[in-house]
């Protein structure tokens, strides 16, 4: 029996915070080590072009992402986890699938929508100010990335939906033209996954700056989770769980038990102070070690190299193939040979 491919993308504009880890990191950490699972993870620097044009910001960020990752326990044995720049095949499937990409499918992705819409409404002239062809046509690189591995399934929230129809449709119409080379993907979407409030209260979003860095401190940890917004209800006064940030962050590393203790003592007016404390405690003993991983990691960069370089050579052992082949249907025949 085919094992099912799972694939998933992290996007190297930033540093990790609590609510990746809970919403992405852990369950694909997890799925890393299902051996019904044949799992690939990439960096995915070439997307961070879209919005970030730092150079430091992206590598500093690949260095991070790859260390936290690596620290929390990422099964690299058993998982292919690699730069998506490494990748060289990705780029030239890209062009490929443009060339097959209907721009009417580019007209109606929401992230292109949405900054058209932006202007219209800031009274602009152009309603394309500002819009990059990376912002229009990324979903064409994002659906290289998922058909070059024929991965089945695509861990995404909600919102990610559209991305994985449009690859589906860009994968059909090339199969339509060309033969059969790619795997339609399907949006594999876990509504159990928990979504982190912020310290404002809001989801946990950079673009909110309301996050908490994963391996930040002990520290500073604390200092951000006293920082967390509460109502003013006094010691003693009964709260509620469901306006309550901290008892949503708490839910998402507690257990069972753990989390009934926490509900009780929300309902017999637990002070805030005391609630934060206990959180402080909850989160910082199971991160300690791998925050202390991760510096390792940090100081020690050769090793994430060889880490990548590794994983890279899995992924192009299979990329090669697919692309030659997809050549070959297209009517382009490769001269020289392929390093």
């Amino acid at each position: 029996m085919t094992k099912q491919r799972y694939l998933t993308g992290i996007t190297t504009t930033g540093t990790p915070h609590l609510g990746n880890y809970v919403g992405a990191i852990r369950p694909a950490i997890e799925a890393s080590r299902n051996p019904e699972i044949e799992s690939f993870y990439f960096l995915a620097d070439y997307h961070a072009l879209i919005k970030c044009f730092e150079p430091e910001k992206i590598r500093q960020s690949s260095r991070e992402i790859a260390a936290t990752w690596l620290a929390l326990g990422l099964d690299t044995d058993h998982s292919t986890f690699y730069r998506q720049s490494d990748i060289p095949e990705i780029m030239e499937l890209t062009w490929m699938l443009t060339c097959v990409t209907a721009k009417g499918l580019m007209n109606r992705a929401h992230a292109y929508k949405a900054s058209v819409q932006e202007n219209e409404q800031s009274s602009e002239n152009d309603p394309d100010k500002g819009i990059t062809m990376g912002l229009f046509s990324y979903p064409i690189l994002m659906s290289a990335d998922i058909l070059m591995f024929n991965a089945h399934k695509i861990p995404v929230g909600r919102d990610q939906i559209q991305h994985i129809e449009m690859a589906r449709d860009i994968g059909q119409r090339f199969n339509y033209l060309f033969g059969e080379q790619f795997v339609l993907p399907e949006a594999a979407v876990d509504d159990q996954v928990a979504v982190l409030a912020g310290l404002d209260g809001r989801k946990m979003s950079k673009s909110y700056g309301n996050t908490i860095p994963l391996f930040s401190s002990e520290k500073e940890l604390k200092k951000l989770i006293n920082r967390i917004k509460t109502n003013l209800k006094e010691p003693g006064e009964p709260k509620e769980t469901s306006e309550s940030a901290l008892f949503e962050i708490w839910q998402a590393f507690a257990t069972p038990d753990q989390i009934q203790y926490m509900r009780d003592a929300h309902a017999n007016g637990i002070a805030w102070g005391q609630a934060k404390k206990e959180l402080f405690e909850l989160i910082n003993e199971q991160l300690t070690e791998p925050r202390n991983r991760y510096q390792e990691l940090m100081n020690d960069l050769g090793y994430i190299d060889e880490v990548l370089k590794k994983g890279a050579e899995k992924a192009r052992a299979e990329a090669i193939p697919r692309l030659e082949k997809a050549r070959a249907s297209i009517g382009i025949a490769r001269t020289i040979s392929q390093s």
